[in-house]
């Protein structure tokens, strides 16, 4: 960030008083600017023993297989934007059953937040963002063209809790090593 959203002045990085880390601060209002992981809320919809998959329309990973999922926007609740995404992605309208994933991804700033989700009446299509959406079994997934690895996390969890019919929540840190 260079300019403040607010009066167009450069920022500085400076820690505010009482706070602890650097912040964008604007030298001229003194506005701070909070920069903040982003959401990304998703289902894990299901129909029957099959899961649907979207292929994603879009960058990035265009062309790959994902859940339906993306950035929650302001003014919705995490489960108003996993249902929203899985439309937008899946034309699916899905009963959320309850939250069961969250990965911390502390590298790109994201946080992923998916909802085990049943696919109302089983209707589903191809969103704007896909090139098209399927139900595959768990020996269908296509594991080696999944887009992110939260992906397939997600389906091994889901397909081994399913076997015992426990779906706890998960809560999971996703790191890297960081690069020199």
């Amino acid at each position: 960030m260079k300019y403040c959203s607010d009066c167009g002045n450069p920022v500085s990085l400076k820690i505010p008083s009482g706070d602890t880390r650097e912040r964008h601060v604007c030298d001229h209002c003194g506005t701070i600017h909070y920069q903040n992981p982003r959401i990304i809320a998703g289902t894990l919809p299901v129909v029957g023993d099959k899961v649907l998959l979207c292929r994603r329309a879009i960058e990035p990973r265009l062309g790959f297989w994902t859940l339906p999922a993306g950035f929650m926007e302001n003014g919705e609740t995490t489960q108003q934007a996993a249902a929203r995404e899985t439309i937008e992605e899946a034309d699916a309208r899905v009963d959320i059953q309850g939250l069961y994933m969250v990965f911390n991804l502390p590298q790109i700033s994201q946080v992923y937040i998916f909802f085990r989700a049943d696919v109302i009446d089983g209707q589903y299509g191809v969103g704007v963002e896909s090139l098209e959406s399927r139900l595959f079994e768990e020996h269908e997934i296509p594991w080696n063209e999944l887009a992110f690895p939260t992906i397939g996390r997600a389906l091994k969890y889901y397909f081994s809790d399913r076997q015992s019919g426990q779906f706890p929540v998960r809560v999971e840190d996703i790191t890297y090593p960081r690069k020199r």
